[in-house]
C-alpha cells in the first residue's frame, strides 16, 4: 500500500525523522490558510499522488507549463498555485501518459538547500536483510544513477539479529561526504527511518532529496513509503491513509473480490491461477509477438461468482483485444473455472476471441462445459498452443 507524501512525513516524524513544518489542503483557500501557518517567506506548494517526478512532470491541460511542485512567496502565490492544480491531471515518468489527478496539495515551508542527497531503506532480497541505499546524486532518479553511475551507490546492510549500529549511519556520512555535526545529525535521522520501517512493516521508504541546509542541519525534502499488505492487519491505522482514487478503478474492483490484479499497456487480457503461472503466462505471450494487458492470479480456491467477476474486470479494459485463460487445477478444479467463463462470456457478450487452456483436477469436466456452452471458445493443449493461438486470433480479427 503507497500513502501520500504528507501522510509519510507526519509518520516519520514521530519517530524523529527530521522533516519541513508543512499542511495539506484540498481546495485554493485551504492552501492560502495553511501558509499563513508557516515561518515563510518562500513555501512550497506540492501535487500529492502515488508519483515521482512530479516537479519535472507537466499538467495535460498545460503540457508547456509549470510541474506539480512550485514555489510561491506569498499566500496569494499559495492559493494560485494551488488552484492551477486541484482537479487536474498531473502527468510524470512514472504515471505514464494517462497520468494522475490531483486532489490535494501540500504547502510546506522553503528551507536553505545546500546540498541534495538520495536515502532509502528497502528489503534487498539478494542478501535476505533491510538495507539502506543512499547516493551523493539526490534529487534524480535512482534508477538512472545506478545505469549510468553505479559506483555513486552507497550500500549497508543490517543484520536482522543485531539491527541498526552507528557504524552503518557513519559508513553512508562519510561516503556521502558529510563533516562535523551533519554526521550525528545523519546518525539520528537514520536511527529513526530505520524504527518506522520495521515498527510499521514498510516496503520501502525513500528520501529524494535528503537536504542538508545552509545551517548544516539534515532534512527529508520528500518521502515515500509503501507498506506490506499482508502485515496491514497489524496497523489499522494505516487503513485510514489509503487512497482509493489513486488505484486503477480495475484494480478496485479486483480487490473486493480478493483477485490479484494489475493493469498493463498490452492488448491480450490474462486470467490464470498462481503468481509464477501468471508471469510465465505474460512471458509466453511477449514471446509469441503480443503484450499481455493484465496480471492477474484468481487464487487458488477461486468460485463460480469470483472467476466471472474477474472475467469482466478483464473486459472493462478497452485495450484488450483477445482473452487466454490459462488455468492448471490443483485446488482450483477446472470445471469451476469452465462454469464462471461461460457465465461471464455470456453476461458481457463477448466479442472478442478467447483461448482457454485447462490441466488438472476435473479438467474433463471443465472442457465438456465449454464445448457444450455454444460459445466460440478456442481450446489450446498446452501453454504454448494457448499463446500462439491467441496471439494469432487477435491478428486475424484485426
Amino acid at each position: 500500500m503507497n500513502i501520500h507524501e504528507y501522510q509519510a512525513k507526519d509518520l516519520l516524524r514521530r519517530y524523529g525523522v527530521a522533516v519541513l513544518d508543512g499542511h495539506v489542503a484540498w481546495t485554493p483557500e485551504e492552501a492560502e490558510a495553511a501558509a499563513a501557518k508557516l515561518p515563510g517567506p518562500v513555501f512550497v506548494v506540492k501535487a500529492q499522488i502515488h508519483a515521482g517526478g512530479r516537479g519535472a512532470g507537466h499538467f495535460a491541460a498545460d503540457p508547456a507549463g509549470k510541474g506539480g511542485v512550485r514555489l510561491a512567496r506569498s499566500g496569494a502565490a499559495v492559493r494560485e498555485a494551488a488552484a492551477a492544480m486541484l482537479g487536474q491531471t498531473l502527468v510524470t515518468k512514472q504515471t505514464g501518459p494517462a497520468g494522475r489527478v490531483v486532489n490535494r496539495v501540500y504547502v510546506e515551508a522553503g528551507c536553505d538547500i545546500a546540498r541534495e542527497l538520495y536515502l532509502s531503506l528497502l528489503v534487498d532480497r539478494a542478501v535476505g536483510r533491510i538495507t539502506l541505499v543512499a547516493s551523493r546524486e539526490g534529487g534524480m532518479e535512482i534508477e538512472e544513477v545506478a545505469a549510468k553511475s553505479p559506483e555513486k551507490i552507497l550500500r549497508a546492510a543490517i543484520d536482522p539479529a543485531s539491527g541498526i549500529s552507528a557504524f552503518h549511519a557513519r559508513k553512508l556520512a562519510f561516503g556521502l561526504g558529510l563533516t562535523g555535526a551533519q554526521i550525528g545529525a545523519f546518525a539520528g535521522f537514520v536511527s529513526g527511518l530505520y524504527r518506522a520501517f520495521t515498527e510499521l512493516d514498510a516496503s520501502i521508504v525513500e528520501i529524494n532529496p535528503l537536504v542538508v541546509t545552509g545551517e548544516g542541519a539534515v532534512v527529508a525534502l520528500d518521502a515515500k513509503m509503501a507498506f506490506d499488505d499482508n502485515a496491514l492487519f497489524r496497523h489499522r491505522e494505516l487503513d485510514q491513509l489509503h487512497d482509493p482514487a489513486e488505484e486503477d478503478p480495475k484494480e478496485r474492483e479486483a480487490a473486493l473480490f480478493g483477485l490479484n490484479y494489475v493493469a498493463l499497456d498490452g492488448t491480450i487480457g490474462c486470467m490464470v491461477n498462481g503468481a509464477g503461472l501468471a508471469m510465465a503466462t505474460m512471458d509466453i505471450i511477449k514471446l509469441y509477438g503480443a503484450a499481455p494487458a493484465n496480471f492477474l492470479d484468481v487464487g487458488g480456491g477461486a468460485t463460480k461468482e469470483r472467476v466471472a467477476a474477474a472475467f469482466k474486470i478483464i473486459l472493462s479494459d478497452p485495450n484488450v483485444e483477445g482473452i487466454l485463460v490459462n488455468i492448471f487445477g490443483g485446488i482450483m478444479r477446472c470445471d469451476v473455472i469452465a462454469e464462471g467463463v461461460v457465465a461471464a462470456a455470456r453476461e458481457t457478450s463477448l466479442t472478442v476471441p478467447l483461448v482457454v487452456r485447462l490441466e488438472g483436477t476435473n479438467v474433463a469436466l471443465g472442457k465438456e462445459i465449454l464445448a457444450r456452452s455454444g460459445l466460440k471458445i478456442i481450446a489450446a493443449d498446452n501453454l504454448a498452443d494457448a499463446a500462439e493461438k491467441v496471439v494469432g486470433a487477435v491478428r486475424e480479427a484485426v
